[in-house]
Formats: structure tokens, C-alpha cells, sequence
């Protein structure tokens, strides 16, 4: 006879299914302004090109490394979850977007210079640190302090929000960061609980707690 429990398990909705979900309604509603408004200069080119990229790395990187994000994400969100992620990271992610897409004004020098370096940074410390914990864990070690995660037990969360921070440079608007606001917020709360759980877990992460940054490297 069939677990009646493993079958509904199956069918449930987890984290990293909504989220994907969600990533790709964001690409979708960039589409549509583009259909909506016009393409008008390099601002929302650039926008396009960040943003969209980010969203399809973060798929790429599931076939790529398919076990890191599995591991991080597979929890259930059931239905309510699973709108509120469409809400989040579906469409209030997309907000920058559609600032960037009906601000007239021309993109200065200065905000490009500012971006770009965010969101490439942001990319390049986000990906090092994926791939070194996740090469770390298929060699047996538990607790990973060393290389890149040294300078911040979050590094990873901090590279994320670098990124979204350049989306709202690039759109140009100050209601465009509500979006970084938002995700600071979120990520301090997952952090907190992260904290709490990996003390009770590793018996040396209380030293490793005192010899590293919370989330931004040298400062917090």
C-alpha cells in the first residue's frame, strides 16, 4: 500500500520551487515593460541586463550545482507561502524595475560607475562563496570559517544585497529602494535565526562568531 505521508510530502510546494517561480515572473514583468513603455535609453538596457542575468544565473546555478540550493530550500511553504514569495520576490523584487522603466531622466556617469562595481562584486563574492562551501561539504568539513567566509559568517546574504542595491542605483529612484530595505530586514531576520541554530550545532562557533563580521565584512 502507498505512504499516504511520503505522497503528499511530494507534493508539496517547497521554498526553492517558489522562488524559481517567482525569479521567472520578475523576467516576465521586465518583458512586458519593455511592451509597455519602450526601451528610452542605456538606463533600462543596463537594468536589463543586470536584473535579467541575475535571474537566470540563479537558475543556472540549480543545473550547475544542482544539491547546494536543494539543501538550503526544500522546506514546504504551502499555498499562502507560496503567494507571499510570488508577492516578494515576483513583484516587489520587480519594483526597480518599473521605476527604472518610467524614469525619464538619463542615466549619469556616476550611477553606472556605482552599479556596475556592486553588482559585479556582489556576483563574484556570492559565487566564491557558494562554491567554496559547497566543495568544503563534499570533503566532509561541518563548520566552514576559512577563505571568503572569514571576513562575515553571512557573506553570501551581503553579496546577495549588493546586488539589489545596484538595481536601485541603475533605476534611480528613491522608492526604488524599498527593495534593499526589504531585504535587509529579511535577511536579518533569516540571520538571527541562522545564529541561533548554528551555535547549537558547532560548539566552536562561538570563536568563530568573535573573530569574524556579522554580515558586512570589518564593519558589522
Amino acid at each position: 500500500m502507498e505512504n499516504t505521508a511520503d505522497s503528499d510530502d511530494s507534493k508539496q510546494i517547497t521554498q526553492l520551487t517558489a522562488i524559481n517561480t517567482a525569479k521567472i515572473l520578475t523576467v516576465l514583468l521586465l518583458v512586458s515593460f519593455i511592451g509597455i513603455f519602450g526601451i528610452q535609453g542605456m538606463r533600462q538596457v543596463i537594468y536589463l541586463c543586470l536584473q535579467v542575468s541575475y535571474c537566470l544565473w540563479w537558475l543556472l546555478e540549480q543545473w550547475i550545482y544542482p544539491q547546494r540550493r536543494q539543501q538550503m530550500l526544500n522546506e514546504p511553504v504551502g499555498v499562502g507561502g507560496f503567494i507571499f514569495i510570488l508577492l516578494s520576490v515576483g513583484v516587489l523584487y520587480a519594483l526597480p524595475g518599473y521605476l527604472a522603466f518610467t524614469n525619464p531622466e538619463p542615466l549619469s556617469l556616476i550611477a553606472v560607475v556605482v552599479a556596475l562595481p556592486l553588482y559585479t562584486f556582489g556576483s563574484l563574492v556570492n559565487a566564491i562563496a557558494d562554491v567554496q562551501k559547497l566543495t568544503a561539504k563534499q570533503y566532509g568539513a561541518d563548520l566552514v570559517t576559512d577563505g571568503i567566509w572569514r571576513f562575515s559568517r553571512h557573506i553570501n546574504y551581503f553579496a546577495d544585497w549588493l546586488r539589489y542595491l545596484s538595481f536601485s542605483v541603475v533605476a534611480g529612484s528613491f522608492w526604488a529602494y524599498l527593495v534593499p530595505a526589504f531585504i535587509a530586514l529579511l535577511y536579518s531576520q533569516r540571520i538571527a535565526q541562522k545564529e541561533q541554530s548554528m551555535s547549537q550545532k558547532y560548539p566552536d562557533y562561538p570563536a568563530y562568531q568573535q573573530s569574524s563580521a556579522r554580515l558586512i565584512p570589518f564593519i558589522w
